[in-house]
C-alpha cells in the first residue's frame, strides 16, 4: 500500500513562510505528476500546485500563485511546497496527492494523512 506523509506544518503568523514535505513510498513517484491540495475547516478540498516528473512544468491555483513553490526531488521520492507571506485563509490541512491537478480538480488517488497550516496573528 503506497503511503504518504505529509509534515512540516505549525503554526505561523501573518507574512510568515512554511515549507512542507510530502515523503511517498510509491515507486512511480519519480515518473508522476504530483500535486498538492488544501482543506480549510468546513470546506471541500482546493488544489493549490502541481508538478511534472522531470521537465520541471509547475501550475498553481490562483490563491497561491505568487506565494508558492512547488518542488521535487525524485531521488528521494519527496514532494515540497514552499509558501511565503501566508494569511489567515491560507489555514487548512495540507495534502500531497498524485496527478497533475487543476481549478475544481478531485483527486483521483488517495492523500496522505496531511499537515495543518494555521495562519493567525
Amino acid at each position: 500500500q503506497v503511503q504518504l506523509v505529509e509534515s512540516g506544518g505549525g503554526w505561523v503568523r501573518p507574512g510568515g513562510s512554511l515549507r512542507l514535505s510530502c515523503l511517498t513510498s510509491d515507486n512511480t513517484f519519480s515518473t508522476s505528476a504530483m500535486s498538492w491540495v488544501r482543506q480549510a475547516p468546513g470546506k471541500g478540498l482546493e488544489w493549490i500546485s502541481s508538478m511534472q516528473p522531470t521537465n520541471g512544468r509547475t501550475d498553481s491555483a490562483n490563491s497561491v500563485k505568487g506565494r508558492s513553490t512547488i518542488s521535487r526531488d525524485n531521488a528521494k521520492n519527496t514532494l515540497y511546497l514552499q509558501l511565503h507571506n501566508l494569511r489567515p485563509d491560507d489555514t487548512a490541512m495540507y495534502y500531497c496527492t498524485k496527478g497533475w491537478g487543476y481549478t475544481g480538480w478531485a483527486p483521483y488517488s488517495p492523500l496522505g494523512q496531511g499537515t495543518q497550516v494555521t495562519v493567525s496573528s
